[in-house]
């Protein structure tokens, strides 16, 4: 009897200390899992962030090429410095102005003397027209007075709506004449930032937010002002009567706390602007509870598996207690059963990492894909609008010096004549402009029928004094083939047309009998175009990939014309290719006939 009782405490003993020790490895894997799971939810948000910070700033890098070219336009417009010369205000101006407004969505555009006086602006007639205010404290009409151009961050005195002023000064014989201005608002950039729960604003370099998806943020500090700056930023009026308040939230190197005090992971880029930066903050408490619901329900597992396993050893002892000579055979049961345990929770565990491993690398590679469509598509519609309206800018500056020229003549009508194609041309600059966005999103646009004869009359316009300043023989089509009618949208249209014989000038220019021809055929009910050089032709390596984004073989050439012109053929459900010639290159356009 003693000897039974003490084989059934050492039992007991046993059994204690087994629970013990599979409660200590049910805590330990419970943490580690739960510390491994809740860095692999900071990884994820932090590269979703990354990402979302780099196309925000995107967005945001278009809309200033937008409009950065305005001001450098203005600034060779006779109107303007007609205006800015005699001092005088011109309602016909102001027309203008209103017009270039509403076509470049520029909220306002307005000129100022060497006073500083507003004598001329888009939203004149307006109650809150800047017509007769005085502007000579503010940053961006003395420093571009003292530099040239300069780029201001302000609140608008007048409208009080906030907004970065791109202003350049106009000269005249070496004399400044005034200040041209345009305004941009960025209230839609704003909004396309806004997402639930994320926060994206930018900074100047005192870290005050000037623009955010949060309103709530505008205006306040992300870090304290010294008396003097603050001093300062007040005498300026540069934000009007905001007190400049601290933000309410908090900005670290590791993790972030959000206005409600929930943690967020924060990116930051440079924003092509001085001292500017694009912050972004996603929120993390959302993965961080995925994190942890994984954790609970992994601890959950391992609980039931050491209850199992407790229930087991228990079992073992009441038999025990029972038939203590069927020791051996309730020892093998107990051994068969707990390697069945072990090797059903290896079995799970082997699952729950092999499930995990998987939605990792599906997550991965979906975020990838996705990255890899916005870099593709937003980059290279921004990187190609100056490309695009370089042509219509030069025809621009070559119709200003006929006019004054007309004008030193004494022919007001036919300074009248270029004045007009000029605003003709500006209205297409526009056109382009709205082309190229809505090329970034695929199958936006007008597109119908389309005379081509209406087409070429517009590129011979755009390029025709080109091809005669260098001396190469430009012929274009005039007989009745020249007069069909094909699906297509004109602007886009001229827009192939000229990349495709700019590209044949450059190729064909430095030869002695230089010559560019474009012929219109039939082939069935399509129509073709040819555009033909007697350059050195194109080599074979370049050939292969000419369409393929930045393929160029000019030394400074971006190599995204190409491209574009065969997206915008594709989307007439056209065609342009490269095909076989003896002598220098052919490019064939295939068009529907309307």
């Amino acid at each position: 009897m003693t000897r039974l009782r003490s084989s059934l405490f050492i039992t007991a003993l046993t059994v204690l200390m087994a629970f013990a020790a599979l409660g200590t490895i049910v805590a330990g894997v419970a943490s580690i899992y739960g510390q491994r799971a809740a860095q692999d939810a900071r990884a994820g948000v932090r590269m979703r962030a990354v990402q979302q910070t780099r196309s925000n700033l995107r967005l945001l890098e278009a809309e200033l090429q937008t409009y950065r070219l305005l001001p450098i336009m203005l600034g060779e417009y006779p109107d303007v410095r007609a205006a800015l010369a005699s001092g005088k205000v011109d309602p016909a101006l102001n027309t203008k102005l209103a017009l270039l407004a509403e076509r470049t969505g520029a909220p306002v555009i307005y000129a100022l003397d060497t006073q500083g006086m507003a004598i001329a602006a888009s939203n004149a007639g307006r109650p809150d027209s800047f017509l007769g205010h005085d502007y000579r404290f503010r940053d961006y009409f003395t420093k571009a007075m003292v530099s040239g151009a300069t780029e201001f961050f302000a609140l608008g005195s007048v409208s009080g709506r906030p907004g970065l002023y791109l202003s350049r000064r106009i000269d005249r014989a070496g004399r400044p004449l005034g200040v041209v201005v345009v305004k941009v608002e960025f209230e839609k950039i704003a909004r396309a930032w806004i997402q639930d729960r994320m926060a994206t604003f930018v900074t100047d370099p005192d870290g005050v937010i000037l623009i955010s998806s949060d309103p709530k943020l505008e205006f306040r500090t992300t870090r304290p002002l010294s008396p003097s700056r603050r001093a300062e930023l007040v005498e300026t009026r540069q934000f009007g009567a905001s007190p400049l308040a601290p933000a309410l939230l908090t900005l670290a190197e590791g993790v972030s706390r959000l206005p409600d005090g929930s943690p967020a992971i924060t990116v930051s880029l440079p924003v092509p602007i001085s001292g500017w930066r694009l912050v972004h903050m996603e929120p993390l408490d959302a993965a961080l509870r995925t994190a942890a619901a994984r954790t609970r329900w992994a601890t959950a597992i391992a609980a039931m598996l050491t209850i199992a396993a407790m229930l087991g050893a228990w079992w073992l002892y009441e038999r025990r207690k029972r038939n203590v000579g069927a020791r051996a055979e309730l020892e093998a049961e107990v051994a068969r059963r707990t390697a069945e345990l072990r090797a059903t929770a290896d079995r799970l565990q082997i699952e729950v990492e092999q499930r995990e491993a998987s939605d990792q690398r599906f997550r991965q590679a979906r975020e990838e894909l996705a990255h890899a469509n916005r870099v593709g598509s937003i980059g290279t519609i921004t990187a190609s609008v100056a490309h695009e309206i370089n042509q219509p800018v030069a025809a621009i500056r070559t119709f200003a010096d006929n006019a004054a020229a007309f004008l030193d003549r004494g022919e007001p009508a036919r300074a009248a004549t270029n004045l007009q194609l000029i605003v003709d041309l500006t209205s297409r600059i526009g056109t382009i402009t709205a082309g190229l966005r809505r090329y970034a999103r695929r199958g936006a646009g007008s597109i119908g029928p389309v005379a081509l004869d209406e087409a070429i009359d517009g590129v011979r316009l755009l390029i025709g004094d080109r091809f005669r300043a260098k001396g190469v023989t430009l012929d274009l089509p005039t007989g009745p083939e020249a007069r069909l009618t094909v699906i297509a949208g004109r602007v886009r249209l001229e827009q192939v047309l000229v990349n495709l014989l700019q590209n044949a000038l450059d190729a064909a220019a430095d030869r002695r009998d230089a010559r560019v021809s474009v012929t219109v055929g039939r082939k069935g009910r399509d129509v073709v175009l040819t555009v033909a050089d007697n350059g050195p032709g194109i080599e074979a390596d370049i050939a292969d990939h000419l369409f393929t984004p930045f393929a160029t073989s000019k030394k400074d050439g971006l190599g995204l014309g190409l491209g574009i012109a065969r997206d915008i053929m594709t989307e007439f459900g056209g065609t342009l290719d490269l095909v076989p010639a003896p002598e220098g290159a052919i490019f064939r356009m295939i068009l529907v006939k309307a």
